[in-house]
């Protein structure tokens, strides 16, 4: 009776986080908007403006490029349907669901990759300039952003025992309170390639003055209607699950444990959303400083990222070898 109800436990929890999920995603967006608008002295949209948006674009029927074939028409999908598994896998309020066993970091960044795949095919498909300018600047930066995450899963997986984010979660929830070295630079680490895979590093170009993020936004050029919703909402999610992993690796503090009931459920609800919004937080405050970055400046940016990666590995390596 016990194995059912804990089954049963697992299985509720799994359909409210995945419901969690596509709630929350657009609200995150728009709450980031209007804390920047705030910060500029604007009074800013309505938090839920992304989901109104979403909701305008759903009712329209997509215009297709001469040149386009079904790539763009399944592309979207496909990104959508990738990015979502990987968020109903980053736990949220409460760990041991249904999917925990399979909750793998290295899996997670593979669906992310898959999903990158299909923008950046989508961004080519239609044969523009700026869709292929950014596709092929995002496969640069994918080349430095992905190496990153393999070495904190690395790191990772020497100090927690594995890549689970359930048994990351679980490890470091129970563990000491201690000072890491390595953790400290997997998280600087992390937060640049969140900032970057997210797409929330603004680009322009001097040259020609374009106020227009030559990178994501350029593959979405010809996007339009049901399509472009599709890419908001994998967007929104891709956000999310970047917030996610950074909640529950660094910070896993009052997340329910596996087969709990609603009481603690609620607790870890509360305690998410007050991580999401301290890392909205910070987010906005990061976008509104930085303003602009040049284009080249990015893969030094995710260069830094990956050296920081290969240093937490290596100090670990060196202070477990000699403890």
């Amino acid at each position: 009776m016990s194995e059912v109800l804990s089954g049963a436990a697992a299985l509720i929890t799994q359909l409210l986080h995945a419901a969690l999920m596509v709630v929350a995603a657009p609200l995150l967006v728009g709450i980031v908007r209007w804390l920047k608008a705030r910060m500029l002295g604007r009074r800013g949209a309505s938090p839920l403006q992304p989901w109104r948006d979403l909701r305008k674009l759903l009712r329209k029927r997509p215009v297709l490029a001469e040149n386009a074939s079904a790539v763009t028409e399944v592309a979207p999908v496909v990104a959508l349907a990738a990015t979502f598994a990987a968020a109903i896998l980053v736990p949220s309020f409460a760990l041991g669901m249904a999917l925990g066993p399979a909750a793998d970091l290295i899996l997670v960044a593979g669906l992310l990759a898959l999903a990158r795949a299909a923008l950046v095919l989508a961004g080519i498909d239609a044969g523009t300039a700026f869709g292929g300018l950014g596709a092929g600047r995002e496969i640069t930066f994918a080349a430095l952003a992905e190496p990153t995450l393999v070495l904190a899963a690395l790191t990772l997986t020497i100090i927690a025992g594995g890549t689970n984010l359930d048994a990351i979660g679980t490890a470091f929830t129970d563990a000491a309170p201690t000072l890491r070295i390595s953790l400290a630079l997997v998280l600087v680490g992390l937060l640049a390639v969140a900032i970057a895979e997210a797409g929330r590093v603004p680009v322009d170009n001097p040259a020609t003055h374009l106020e227009l993020t030559m990178v994501h936004e350029a593959m979405l050029l010809e996007a339009s209607g049901r399509h472009l919703a599709l890419w908001e909402m994998g967007a929104a999610l891709r956000l999310l699950v970047w917030f996610g992993l950074l909640a529950t690796i660094f910070a896993p503090f009052g997340m329910a444990p596996a087969g709990a009931g609603p009481v603690p459920w609620a607790v870890g609800l509360a305690a998410w959303a007050a991580k999401m919004g301290v890392l909205a937080l910070a987010l906005a405050v990061v976008e509104t400083a930085i303003a602009k970055m040049r284009v080249f400046r990015v893969p030094e940016f995710l260069g830094a990222a990956l050296l920081l990666g290969l240093l937490a590995a290596v100090l670990l390596f060196v202070s477990t070898g000699f403890a």
